[in-house]
């Protein structure tokens, strides 16, 4: 081994030393002493926003896998634009597309009229994505909980390290390793796409353009995405059950209905396509490896301990 490649493999290792020492710290039994009813004002908050916008699910657990893709799980992502901070708001992956904030304010609120300057707004983010889950059909499992909050954010990060649509399935798989994540992870945190919208100038070079799609699939999608204009036209990303979590998204890539390309790279001949034909015959399991990739996902990049700091208002840093 290389001088240089044991300094890298000895970096590694204290990152795995470190990413262990953080999770540690956290529980999803965390604020039972110091706010018992946090868990459940943020689950009301949740339960109403959606209540009122079906979408919102999709929007929240899309919020917390942007959030923990960019410096880790801090709710860096909710932190405005000032002189000294580059909000992630305006990265090119969440520029009038990511949703929620909104939402996660107003469960801060609620929460720190109970307990003040207790509860991390990247907790809520983890929280509210676990709840929009369950809200609409998908699975409920146990949030660890104990994140405190970035007093940075960066856009140039979201910019480079956001997931694209255009993406390949080598490189997905790559930026998902980058993160601890496996391919698995990966495909089953993206049958999160089974709920949500996308903007016609994400998927029309695949409907227009692309081979691998299903003729009468594309024809139906071209009805509200043409060629040139209405760019930020809304569709689903799945057409029979857009609101409701289920297995279908993978029907649908098995069938060459995937409607983004990095959705239907997933099966298109690669690797993936045995785990994306296990999760169109077996929805426990994909139920089952959605909970623990959002789990394992929620322990990317953490703050602990006396690192961060609970922000009194999501925005902005105390």
């Amino acid at each position: 081994m290389t001088a240089k490649a044991g300094a890298a493999a000895s970096f590694m290792f204290m990152l795995f030393l470190l990413n262990i020492a953080c999770q540690a710290q956290l529980s999803p039994a965390f604020y039972d002493s110091s706010c018992p009813n946090a868990i459940s004002a943020i689950r009301t908050a949740i339960r109403s926003a959606i209540a009122s916008d079906r979408r919102m699910a999709a929007s929240l657990i899309r919020l917390h896998f942007h959030d923990c893709f960019v410096q880790g799980c801090d709710a860096s992502i909710l932190l405005d634009e000032t002189l000294s901070i580059q909000s992630e708001k305006t990265a090119l992956g969440n520029l009038n597309s990511a949703r929620g904030y909104n939402v996660i304010d107003k469960a801060k609120t609620e929460v720190e009229k109970i307990c003040p300057g207790v509860v991390s707004c990247a907790d809520i983010i983890a929280v509210a994505a676990r709840d929009a889950s369950a809200y609409v059909g998908g699975p409920s499992y146990a949030v660890k909980l104990g994140r405190r909050d970035s007093t940075t954010a960066s856009r140039t990060l979201a910019n480079a390290e956001l997931p694209a649509f255009f993406e390949s399935l080598e490189s997905l798989i790559s930026r998902f390793q980058k993160k601890g994540l496996t391919a698995r992870d990966m495909v089953a945190l993206s049958g999160s796409h089974t709920l949500g919208q996308a903007q016609c100038f994400t998927f029309r070079e695949r409907i227009y353009n692309h081979s691998n799609i299903d003729a009468g699939f594309a024809s139906t999608r071209r009805r509200r995405c043409p060629r040139v204009g209405s760019d930020a036209t809304l569709a689903p990303l799945d057409l029979v059950t857009p609101n409701s979590f289920d297995n279908n998204y993978f029907k649908n890539l098995m069938q060459n209905k995937g409607l983004l390309q990095s959705d239907q790279v997933l099966f298109n001949g690669g690797s993936t396509d045995s785990i994306v034909s296990e999760y169109s015959r077996n929805p426990a399991r994909f139920r089952s490896d959605f909970g623990s990739a959002m789990i394992k996902m929620g322990d990317i990049g953490l703050l602990t301990g006396s690192s961060g700091q609970i922000r009194r208002i999501c925005s902005a840093v105390n």
